[in-house]
């Protein structure tokens, strides 16, 4: 009977760790969800929005604490944001300041993503700078690409880019990008990194942007946004 009685409260604890455990989960994921950092540490805080985020209401943005937009508006040598133009149109209604973001394909040549950029992207002197996102790795490609390269082909693109916006671009590097290419140390611009809830370090110097919170809900969208802080 002792036996018994022994085995049935090591059950009952074991259950109640296992209910609180499930508690604190939900109540991490449940914070997460609306966690932003400090506007203390960081004053300037805005979102990346593109397709993948559907309807955002451009608005409401200032509304819930956004002081800038960056907008996903071209892809390799042809590839456009299925919602820039919406988005666009939106932003136009507002005084958001916003900038355009192209993803960069180490298979395609410089000069085809340049065009597409340019094409894309209208030269405003008001236009936030632009930003690189830097994820795509060569080795995904059909024909082989050499890493020295890529590193050529990318200082090419970026020229005929800041060219034509007329001011330096932000690289936006992914952690695997850098672990791959190391690019951080070796191209001087303004860095845009990524890591949820805790500031990056994986490009070994300091960053200008950082997407802290990938999955921001807020009442701008049904869907979770990614939130951006500045780093003065």
């Amino acid at each position: 009977m002792g036996r018994k009685t022994s085995y049935s409260w090591r059950w009952r604890l074991a259950a109640l760790i296992l209910l609180l455990l499930a508690v604190a989960a939900g109540w991490l994921w449940w914070e997460a969800q609306g966690w932003r950092p400090s506007r203390e540490e960081f004053p300037t805080q805005g979102v990346l929005l593109g397709e993948s985020d559907g309807v955002v209401e451009i608005e409401a943005l200032a509304a819930i604490g956004a002081d800038f937009v960056y907008l996903e508006a071209s892809a390799g040598g042809s590839g456009r944001d299925a919602m820039l133009g919406d988005n666009l149109r939106k932003i136009g209604r507002s005084s958001m300041p916003y900038g355009a973001v192209h993803s960069y394909d180490p298979c395609i040549p410089a000069e085809r993503q340049a065009a597409n950029f340019v094409t894309i992207v209208p030269r405003g002197a008001g236009l936030l700078p632009p930003v690189i996102a830097l994820d795509r790795l060569a080795e995904d490609c059909e024909d082989e690409v050499l890493e020295a390269a890529v590193e050529s082909e990318l200082t090419t693109f970026l020229n005929q880019v800041e060219g034509h916006a007329g001011q330096p671009a932000i690289l936006q590097i992914s952690p695997r990008f850098e672990e791959a290419y190391g690019l951080a140390s070796r191209i001087e611009r303004n860095l845009w990194l990524e890591r949820p809830f805790l500031q990056p370090d994986y490009a070994g110097r300091p960053w200008t942007l950082w997407t802290a919170n990938p999955r921001l809900m807020t009442e701008a969208s049904s869907q979770p946004l990614r939130w951006v802080v500045v780093q003065r």
